[in-house]
């Protein structure tokens, strides 16, 4: 008895070696396998942007080789916007977290809302105003 079990825990060890061993060939296969696509891939996209490129240069050749006329007539550029005033971003930012705080507040959530956020618009146009005075200098 103690034979034939020292014998079927062998082979139940033995069997389980042999499997592990063909599970590791198949993922080593599998990551063979893997790279290989990875690989045709980039080839794919290496091909593309070769194509590209080559088309981009025919593209140049073309413009180079056109004539270019020339206008005297000289245009003013646009005048360049500035965007806006730190003033107004501040009481922009104010207004919304007012209006925030005043609806969280407020037992009436419109009326805080609407009361917080004309508090907090005055105090970010102030604070935006002092900001801008101070880059002027």
């Amino acid at each position: 008895m103690k034979n034939a079990c020292v014998l079927l825990f062998s082979l139940l060890l033995v069997s389980c070696q042999f499997q592990n061993k063909e599970e590791i060939e198949k993922a080593k296969q599998a990551s063979i396998d893997s790279m290989k696509t990875a690989m045709e891939q980039q080839r794919v996209v290496d091909s593309m942007q070769a194509e590209l490129t080559r088309v981009n240069e025919e593209k140049e050749a073309v413009q180079n080789s056109k004539t270019v006329v020339v206008n005297n007539t000289t245009t003013q550029a646009a005048p360049k916007r500035k965007g806006m005033s730190n003033a107004a971003k501040g009481a922009l930012i104010g207004a919304g977290v007012g209006a925030a705080t005043g609806a969280i507040v407020s037992k009436k959530k419109g009326t805080g809302a609407i009361i917080g956020g004309l508090a907090g618009a005055g105090v970010g146009a102030g604070t935006g105003a002092i900001i801008d005075e101070k880059k002027k200098e």
